[in-house]
Parts: C-alpha cells; sequence; structure tokens
C-alpha cells in the first residue's frame, strides 16, 4: 500500500509541475479534461494518497524513536 501511496504522489506532484511550469495538466489531457469521471477518479485517488503519505512520515519518526530506545 506505501509502495502505491507512493507512485501515486509522485504521479500527483509531476502534474502540478508540469501545471506550474507549462500550464498544463497531464492528468487532464490524457483522461478527457478536469471535469471527466476518469479524472476526477484519479485526482481523489492522488488526493487520498497524499494523506496516506502524511503517515508515512509520523511512521517512520515513530520508528527511528523506537530503534534509539532499543540501542
Amino acid at each position: 500500500m506505501d509502495t502505491l501511496a507512493l507512485i501515486l504522489i509522485v504521479i500527483g506532484a509531476l502534474n502540478w509541475g508540469l501545471i506550474g511550469i507549462f500550464q498544463f495538466d497531464l492528468v487532464a489531457a490524457i483522461c478527457g479534461g478536469m471535469s471527466g469521471v476518469v479524472s476526477r477518479i484519479i485526482y481523489t485517488l492522488v488526493g487520498l494518497a497524499g494523506i496516506w503519505g502524511i503517515t508515512l512520515l509520523f511512521r517512520r519518526h515513530n520508528q527511528d524513536a523506537i530503534n534509539a530506545d532499543v540501542d
């Protein structure tokens, strides 16, 4: 699940980079516009992956603390 979330986060980041630099929305171009059903599903999945990514930060911090206590 973590790997899938990271892949979606990277896709979202690259898409936002394209929007910021070239004003080109790759997801919308591939999936039929921003209001298309497929585009909305992809945007939703990327958003959920971003939320999942936040949990990765906390799990990593907690794991580092646990490892420090063991040493």
